[in-house]
Order: structure tokens, then sequence, then C-alpha cells
């Protein structure tokens, strides 16, 4: 982890760049959502107040280098140019070293990048605070099952270079389709009930940003609540074992093939 946390100290601008990036996007987003709220029936679309629309876009911003949901291609790249077997001649299995590595990522994240957004989206538009005492230590929770679920989800994309040996195919569906099935452009309370239910319950996308962040704007009842971050644990776990299962699958194949 503390690997991880350097390795990304180091790209100070980039810091810089992507804070400012994520900004210029936050106020382009924000002024959108609060365009629907105006034309929504009691300017509450999806059940959200004008108040935690703007929370909801500004903490999804700082969140985004956070989750880390794109970008990540090392291990595609290492697959490709046979880098890997010197990663399998290792004592700690490449999950949980790239893990750990991911985990410093998110937190350089969290220190550099989800401040900045927060501060200026609060000074050009309301935010909503919590009213619930287990609203703060259930986001932070959520926000750490989120990290993990979604370095589980990069992985699985990056490990099909095992079989493909090019994963950029893989890498920008899941680009494509991340951003709005993890609730980043919109949140997804705007589709039918039933699409955001199935959506919720058969994938581990919401999980990655729509969760934490109807947590932290109290968007539903304690219960429902704690419900969904337990979902958000389910599919962490989930995506984790079943990135294991394709790694030793593909190192399987690797033995097969003379690798």
């Amino acid at each position: 982890m503390w690997s991880g946390f350097r390795r990304y100290a180091t790209y100070r601008q980039a810091t810089i760049a992507g804070s400012f990036t994520n900004i210029v996007f936050g106020f382009l987003r924000c002024y959108v959502l609060l365009a629907v709220a105006a034309g929504a029936v009691g300017n509450r679309p999806g059940g959200y107040d004008v108040e935690q629309l703007a929370t909801y876009v500004w903490v999804g911003q700082g969140l985004l280098s956070v989750i880390g949901i794109w970008g990540w291609t090392e291990l595609a790249d290492r697959i490709r140019t046979g880098d890997i077997a010197s990663d399998l001649l290792r004592p700690v299995p490449p999950v949980v070293s790239y893990l750990a590595t991911d985990l410093g990522r998110a937190t350089h994240g969290m220190l550099t990048r989800f401040i900045p957004p927060l501060i200026i989206g609060a000074l050009f538009f309301p935010f909503s605070t919590p009213d619930r005492w287990q609203t703060v230590p259930l986001f932070v929770l959520s926000v750490v099952l989120a990290v993990i679920g979604s370095f589980g989800c990069r992985y699985l994309v990056n490990a099909t270079a095992y079989w493909l040996h090019d994963a950029r195919g893989p890498q920008m569906l899941w680009t494509l389709g991340s951003g709005v099935l993890a609730g980043l452009y919109f949140p997804l309370r705007l589709l039918p009930e039933w699409l955001t239910v199935t959506l919720w319950v058969a994938t581990p996308l919401p999980g990655l940003l729509q969760t934490p962040l109807d947590v932290l704007v109290e968007r539903d009842s304690p219960a429902v609540q704690a419900g969904l971050v337990a979902l958000q644990a389910f599919w962490a776990v989930a995506m984790l074992a079943l990135a294991a299962l394709v790694q030793r699958r593909a190192e399987r194949k690797l033995v097969v093939q003379g690798g």
C-alpha cells in the first residue's frame, strides 16, 4: 500500500491537472442536473432535492479518482509483454499485491483529489449535510467497499488479456459502460424503478458510485442504507473471489502453453 501511495504521489502535476478536470466537469454535471430538477414535478427528480443533487455531483467528482473506475491497464500490459511471469514468481499472489497497491492509490486520491472538488462545489452550490449519526461511518465503509469492488472489476477486465492477448476491446467496453451503470453521469434513480433494482441486484456496478453517494445524501431510510452497503459488500467479496479464480485458471493456461 505504501509503495502504491508513493508511486502516485510522485506525479504532482498530474494530480493538480486531474483535480482541475474533475472540477470543470463538476460544474457541467451539476448545472445539467439542476436544470433537470427545475423541470421536474416538485423539483425532486428521482427523489433528490436540489441540495442532494449538488452533493451527489460534487462528492462523486471527488470520489472518481479515489474509486478509480478507469485508467488501470497495468495487468493487461504486463500480460501482453510477458512481464507477468515475474509476478507469478513472487510469494504474494498477484490479486493480493495489486489490491494492496490499489488501496495505496485510493488513499492518495482521498488525500489529494477528494477535497478540492468538495471545497469548490460548496462555494457555489448548496450542499446537503447528514442528519443521522450512522451516515458518515456507513459512507466511509461504503467508499472502502467501492474501491475493492472497482479493483475486482478492473482486474477481471485486465485479465481477459490472458486469453485475448490484447485487452483494449474489453477495456473500451468497460470505459463506456461503467460510468453510466455506476451512476457517474446521472443518478440511477432517474431510470425506471425495475431497471434500477435489476442493476443493483444483478451487477456490482451501482456499488461503485451510486451506493456511497446515496448513503451520504440520505436518499433512503437507515434500514435501506444498511441493506445497500451489505449488498455492496457481497459484490466486493464476489468480485475479489472471481478475480482470484480467473487468475488461477489463467496460471493453469500459462503452464499448458509452456509460458
